[in-house]
């Protein structure tokens, strides 16, 4: 049965469709096209051809579906006023974050789940990912470090945007702990200046490092077996230059059914608790500000913490 939602508060609609979705996988419901009335605003009830509807945007309905761990598939049109909105409950089991696998570097490898997704398609990923890149420069960061590359897409990204000459003048060190991924990445790089090790970062003090213009590392330092905060300061003072920028990524999602659901999930909490994200994203902003570091903050489902240190000529 097919719910009509042309004139329904989004109060009653999120409880009627929270109640339905415990025993039903798919849901669909009745609401005006927003298409006949785009330049209304939500909840805005309007009159067409004598009868009242609350206008709402495919926006407010995308952003109904992500609430509920549901997709939303195309709307039908079912006259020149309504269309179908159809959802579709998501697997939460269906998850990286839910699997385990024998060895724990592969959990990350080439046949896991988590491999099989891709950021960089994801419209608010790579656009804040590009912004962190432009505000440090990236063209004038001559050694770059990245900590948990996995596929090497980070760095397909570096290339992409700079022209190929002063690309070529850039060194690029990538360090993952997944064999496979890591191997996958050097599929992709050919180039002289790429370097690609299958590495536990918890153990970067054997591999001598110098300290680097650029580091970058997204999703990484939160996932990793040592105190984050420790692992952190330890990184700024001996791999990064003191002229250097870095690069901060920290999810604020979880990844189900390979979409990409807006929130941080805690351990304990059966919804979205964001209290342990914000405190490392805290923590970090106020330590690198210490060491005279100009900090911003951008992003959505991944905040992108970038410092550039106010000793660089900018």
């Amino acid at each position: 049965m097919r719910l009509d939602f042309t004139n329904t508060s989004m109060s009653f609609i999120i409880e009627t469709l929270q109640e339905l979705l415990e025993t039903q996988d798919i849901i669909s419901f009745t609401t005006i096209n927003p298409d006949i009335a785009s330049a209304q605003n939500n909840t805005q009830t309007i009159i067409y051809n004598n009868r009242h509807y609350i206008y709402r945007s495919y926006k407010a309905w995308t952003s109904l579906a992500e609430i509920l761990f549901c997709t939303m598939k195309t709307p039908k049109i079912l006259d020149n006023n309504c269309v179908e909105i159809i959802l579709v409950k998501l697997d939460t089991q269906n998850s990286f974050h839910t699997k385990t696998v024998e060895k724990e570097k592969e959990k990350y490898g080439v046949d896991s789940s988590f491999f099989e997704i891709d950021k960089m398609q994801e419209p608010s990923f790579i656009h804040y990912y590009k912004e962190a890149l432009k505000n440090v420069k990236v063209e004038d960061r001559k050694n770059i470090l990245n900590l948990g590359i996995n596929g090497g897409d980070e760095f397909q990204v570096i290339k992409d945007i700079l022209d190929i000459k002063k690309y070529d003048t850039l060194n690029l060190l990538g360090i993952d702990y997944s064999q496979t991924a890591i191997e996958h990445a050097q599929s992709r790089f050919s180039e002289n200046n790429v370097s690609l090790l299958a590495h536990d970062i918890n153990d970067i003090d054997s591999l001598n490092l110098e300290p680097h213009d650029l580091i970058i590392t997204i999703g990484t330092l939160q996932s990793a077996s040592h105190n984050f905060k420790t692992y952190f300061m330890h990184l700024i003072q001996n791999y990064l230059k003191k002229d250097g920028a870095i690069i901060l990524g920290f999810p604020n999602c979880r990844w189900i059914e390979n979409e990409m659901i807006y929130g941080a999930k805690a351990p304990n909490y059966p919804y979205s608790e964001q209290s342990i994200l914000y405190n490392d994203v805290m923590f970090c902003k106020k330590y690198l500000q210490q060491k005279k570091f100009r900090v911003t903050l951008t992003g959505k489902e991944y905040l992108f913490l970038t410092a550039t240190s106010f000793n660089k000529n900018q």
